[in-house]
């Protein structure tokens, strides 16, 4: 009797310092070096690689922003300011009335099937919108001038970042609506355009945040 419980103690004590060393290494030595690693080495990654304005912080690369108007009464959401760059359509994306501040409201696909008859209507809706609101006095969009990520999601619902086909429909509309030279506008576009990750991986892209915030600059400008 005495050896059977002189054993169990000694496994007790042996588990107890077995859960304690996990504990210490686990628990606290090594989330400890990841983070010293990644503060060190890949420090703006790390803090979420944030997107700074004067000094402040308005976002992140890596989740998009809505640049909408005001809601207005009796509207269930609110219409895009269209003197801004727009992203693409989506679920995710809160509302952000000074362009310094976003509201993330959920993430998500819609998982409709490619011939669900209301996704089809809503692509349909947004192509239309998209040529309404792009086609200016001197410049009319057409249907084959919009592109997939014009009128869909993505999978996420938060893709900070839009083609530069659809950033290039965009810039005579930004452009009147800002009183900017064409040129000017259509400058930033391609400035702000990044390239496929190793020249191969991805598509080209525009990360929309950043391509306003250059924007705004010219317009103080």
């Amino acid at each position: 009797m005495n050896t059977s419980v002189g054993n169990t103690a000694r496994l007790l004590g042996a588990g107890l310092r077995a859960l304690l060393v996990l504990t210490l290494v686990c628990g606290v030595i090594y989330p400890l070096a990841v983070m010293g690693i990644g503060q060190g080495l890949f420090n703006h990654q790390a803090n979420g690689s944030e997107i700074t304005s004067n000094g402040k912080v308005v976002g992140s690369e890596l989740i998009g922003q809505r640049y909408d108007l005001p809601l207005k009464k009796g509207e269930e959401t609110p219409a895009p300011d269209l003197k801004w760059f727009q992203p693409r359509p989506s679920n995710g994306l809160g509302t952000n009335t000074v362009n310094t501040q976003y509201k993330l409201i959920l993430s998500g696909a819609t998982n409709r099937a490619g011939d669900n008859e209301e996704l089809i209507q809503w692509v349909k809706d947004a192509k239309a919108a998209v040529i309404k609101d792009n086609s200016v006095d001197g410049y009319k969009v057409k249907p084959s001038d919009v592109p997939p990520d014009a009128v869909t999601s993505s999978g996420s619902g938060l893709d900070p970042a839009i083609s530069p086909e659809y950033a290039d429909i965009q810039v005579h509309r930004v452009a009147e609506l800002n009183n900017l030279d064409v040129a000017q506008v259509q400058q930033l576009v391609n400035n702000h355009t990044d390239g496929r990750v190793l020249g191969f991986i991805g598509e080209p892209r525009v990360n929309v945040l950043e391509l306003n915030i250059a924007l705004k600059a010219l317009e103080k400008g």
